[in-house]
């Protein structure tokens, strides 16, 4: 299984602190060695950074964790091949343009038996996975649903994609996260965790590596910043573990649903 990064924030925040512990995963502490992949948004423009090195390995994880790219909406994921080749390609975040915005969305799990179902003929995947696929399908059937303007109210959109990651779910497993740059959402199939830090803040200590930080003197006391990931990061801090089939929508780092 691959494993998921995501951050949304109410103030451009980087994400160097909580990605340090996500690369150990790539091949330290984990086994998710078949590349790696971020993606950050400034304004209506984002910035991909891919690799199919192991990110414990990788010259541009190091240059990810030694420059504070602060965004307020932050996909990053690390890939254990389970379908398609190790390859740029098929490396996540995918990014796909709609309503004349940037969507970036990373999955975690595998699905089977979907070959037949799952048939995009705007949206077409580049590589060879089954996430891929994924969200080319939902892409299409929201498109289909909502035509090609973007509604005034997102919230409609957002909860018929958690009904089509219901139905992906009957697939395998199927955890995700997708962003348009402002609003954040994260389905749970079967292991996802937030958390969201806001004033008084405190120091927060890595699971995967020997890293200690101090928030309360990075931030400031208007700042909310909410971390998504696979498993919890953190060893001091509580971690809301979402189950099966729940799913959370973050705008700017506050919990909308």
């Amino acid at each position: 299984m691959c494993e998921l990064l995501a951050m949304s924030a109410n103030v451009p925040t980087d994400i160097v602190f909580s990605f340090t512990g996500l690369v150990e995963r790539g091949g330290v502490t984990g086994p998710h060695v078949d590349g790696w992949g971020i993606a950050f948004y400034e304004g209506k423009g984002n910035r991909i950074f891919k690799d199919v090195k192991p990110s414990c390995d990788s010259h541009i994880a190091g240059l990810i964790k030694s420059y504070p790219i602060k965004s307020v909406s932050v996909i990053s994921h690390i890939r254990q091949a389970n379908r398609g080749e190790v390859s740029l390609e098929n490396t996540h975040p995918f990014n796909r343009v709609l309503w004349g915005k940037n969507w970036t969305y990373a999955h975690n799990g595998q699905l089977t038996g979907y070959e037949d179902q799952l048939n995009p003929q705007y949206f077409i995947p580049v590589g060879e996975t089954d996430s891929e696929l994924a969200f080319c399908w939902i892409m299409e059937k929201v498109t289909e649903r909502f035509g090609d303007k973007e509604p005034e109210d997102l919230i409609p959109v957002f909860n018929y994609i958690a009904e089509l990651a219901n139905e992906l779910r009957r697939f395998g497993v199927f955890n995700m996260i997708l962003t348009d740059g402002k609003f954040l959402m994260a389905y749970c199939s079967n292991h996802l965790s937030h958390i969201t830090r806001r004033a008084p803040f405190g120091k927060a200590i890595l699971k995967d590596t020997d890293m200690t930080v101090d928030f309360d003197k990075e931030t400031t006391p208007n700042d909310v910043v909410t971390v998504i990931a696979t498993r919890p990061l953190t060893t001091n801090e509580e971690w809301t573990v979402l189950k099966e089939g729940q799913w959370r929508l973050f705008e700017l780092g506050e919990q909308r649903i």
